[in-house]
């Protein structure tokens, strides 16, 4: 995902270069149904969904400085708009992927994720 993110082209919005590392992410699953079959794990197993929320904040460090980089904010944690982007980015792949679960698998992740960021950014 760090890698997609960074590898975007510098007029690429934030919104737009953390879309592209979710979906990079996504197209490492095999088929639909592999994606949809370890999303429903990831939701219903607690142990699993801890695991997660573990790798996410790892995930969420390691993408600072990217973000930070493109909103040209301050740096070392003294400005909390880089944060509140990922957290948010984050969050509505939860609730993405959830409603996907939800609605077996159908419809498009990426479609769900681009309501919820349409929804949260008003």
């Amino acid at each position: 995902m760090t890698d997609a993110v960074g590898e975007q082209p510098a007029d690429v919005d934030v919104w737009e270069a953390l879309r592209a590392g979710i979906a990079a992410v996504q197209a490492l699953h095999d088929s639909r149904e592999q994606a949809l079959e370890r999303f429903r794990l990831l939701h219903n197993t607690a142990s699993l969904r801890a695991g997660w929320l573990e790798k996410r904040l790892r995930f969420q460090e390691d993408l600072l400085p990217l973000v930070e980089a493109r909103m040209d904010t301050a740096g070392g944690g003294t400005d909390p708009r880089a944060r509140a982007v990922l957290a948010t980015a984050f969050a509505c792949l939860d609730v993405a992927s959830m409603t996907w679960v939800a609605g077996d698998g159908k419809g498009d992740i990426m479609d769900l994720y681009d309501e919820c960021l349409a929804a949260v950014r008003g």
